[in-house]
């Protein structure tokens, strides 16, 4: 019984540390300031709650149907790992390398809906965060220590609190944007993104390391 709920520790833990660099909520809080110009602070508080409800539903249902989307696409774990760890990497040297963000140029979003898009997708839930999810789909099928329905709850759970994070950043974007700073937010910002680079190098020596150790690789390979 201890074994299972160190496992669930675990597993919530390693889904908020892959996926909270990525879906990165201080850029988004960054930005919000200028698309959510023109809406009153409750028009605005509304819009990022449903950004964050958006951003868990896109993930978790990702989630269920990765194994689906490996099967009918024929791709292998190793090749998802891989792949998902070239994207996550992409996304930290960009992060981190890229040009500081200056919320100052951030488009002013004339539309009423700003909760989908730009907030849920691609800011919060982009193509890396997905990835992702699409990855630990994967990892659940692969691992022994829990029941598969109990290991899709597990990521479920903590993806759900990756929202309720990014829900709580962006609900004190205006606070944190004045103790930040532009400065700030930016440091943080690369930050994330060498934790990005780290993340994303894992999963591909992960791959690899799998890839290594199936049989059916080997006589490909000659």
């Amino acid at each position: 019984m201890e074994k299972i709920i160190f496992e669930i520790f675990a597993t919530v833990l390693a889904t908020i540390s892959a996926l909270l660099p990525i879906t990165n909520p201080l850029i988004t809080v960054s930005i919000l300031p200028g698309m959510a110009a023109h809406l009153s602070a409750a028009e605005r508080d509304n819009q990022v709650k449903r950004a964050c409800i958006y951003m868990a539903g896109i993930l978790v249902t990702f989630l269920l149907a990765g194994a689906l989307i490996m099967d009918f696409f024929n791709i292998s774990i190793p090749g998802l790992r891989i792949a998902g760890g070239l994207i996550v990497s992409y996304f930290g040297f960009d992060m981190l390398f890229g040009e500081p963000h200056d919320a100052s140029n951030a488009p002013n979003s004339s539309k009423r809906d700003i909760s989908f898009t730009p907030l849920a997708m691609p800011s919060l839930s982009g193509p890396g965060s997905i990835a992702v999810v699409i990855s630990m789909s994967s990892g659940v099928h692969t691992q022994t220590a829990l029941p598969v329905w109990l290991g899709y709850l597990t990521v479920v759970i903590g993806i759900l609190l990756v929202a309720y994070i990014s829900w709580l950043t962006l609900r004190a974007s205006t606070k944190l944007y004045r103790v930040l700073g532009e400065d700030g937010i930016n440091a943080i910002s690369r930050i994330m993104g060498f934790l990005l680079i780290c993340i994303g190098v894992q999963f591909v020596i992960n791959g690899i390391g799998n890839l290594l150790h199936d049989p059916v690789f080997w006589p490909l390979a000659k």
